[in-house]
């Protein structure tokens, strides 16, 4: 009798499983279809496709563009990896309370609060044209600071890992101070020393932990890539786009871009959104 009741309750379960399923995709179909045919039928139509969605200049714009955006793809990976060791330092400098690092810790502090303060735009700026300014300065007819760096990929991804590195080093602190204190102490009870229990006890419970915060930031990162292109980095993917859609004036270049970031945050986003229903649920 329970057995029957219980797969009664299951098919009832899948029924309306089915049902929603059915509306959800009817009332889709009927928003995207009106929302289409009111855009296929505005007078504007035409001024608009062959503005922004032109296939022929689509088509003739992409490959540079592609080519372009693998430099922001490398450019990513590697201020990413920049960011983490920078931010995890920072993070670590500041919740450790031995008295002979508060040099150190006051330092990470300032570092932080300048870093998260200043847009990221303008750091980009200030590093890409001013530091290479420095390089070429001259002092009594000789430049002291030649050996600064003036190369504007390095220079952009610099400023990028600097700023994402502040932010990123709070995400880790939060994740370090929700440790509970007795993790530590129960790690000092069986012989660990401090380093070793911030090691091997709290700082992998807390990199868990800021799992989905730290994937928000680093598809912010992702799109931010592109803001290296205002130091005139030639072969970067907004940079391609922006000369090509000034030429004609057509932006279905910028759209084309548009597109390839998208086919980086998107995949990114759903993987966020299916790693905080997975802590939800555990």
């Amino acid at each position: 009798m329970e057995t029957d009741r219980r797969a009664e309750r299951e098919v009832a379960r899948r029924r309306k499983a089915r049902r929603g399923q059915t509306i959800a995709a009817v009332s889709t179909l009927v928003v995207l279809g009106g929302l289409a045919a009111l855009t296929l039928a505005s007078p504007g139509w035409t001024v608009l496709r062959e503005s922004f969605f032109s296939s022929d200049v689509f088509v003739e714009s992409f490959p540079d563009i592609l080519e372009g955006f693998w430099l922001d793809i490398r450019v990513f990976l590697v201020v990413e990896v920049a960011v983490l060791i920078l931010g995890l330092a920072v993070a670590l400098v500041r919740t450790v309370e031995a008295p002979a690092i508060f040099p150190l810790r006051l330092i990470a502090i300032l570092y932080t609060d300048v870093f998260r303060g200043i847009p990221t735009i303008l750091l980009v700026y200030l590093i890409g044209f001013g530091v290479p300014a420095l390089a070429t300065a001259e002092d009594g007819g000789a430049t002291p600071l030649s050996w600064l760096p003036t190369n504007e990929v390095l220079l952009g991804g610099a400023a990028l890992a600097l700023s994402y590195g502040a932010y990123v080093s709070e995400v880790y602190r939060a994740g370090i101070n929700s440790v509970h204190r007795g993790q530590r102490d129960a790690a000092l009870a069986i012989g660990l020393s401090e380093q070793q229990a911030l090691r091997h006890v709290i700082v992998p419970q807390a990199v868990r932990r800021v799992g989905p915060p730290l994937l928000n930031d680093f598809i912010a990162l992702q799109k931010d890539v592109a803001l290296i292109s205002i130091l005139g980095v030639a072969g970067e993917a907004f940079r391609i786009a922006q000369i090509q859609a000034s030429s004609d004036f057509n932006y279905t270049p910028l759209i084309a871009a548009a597109l390839l970031y998208l086919t980086i945050t998107i995949p990114m986003a759903r993987l966020l959104d299916r790693w905080e229903r997975g802590r939800a649920v555990s």
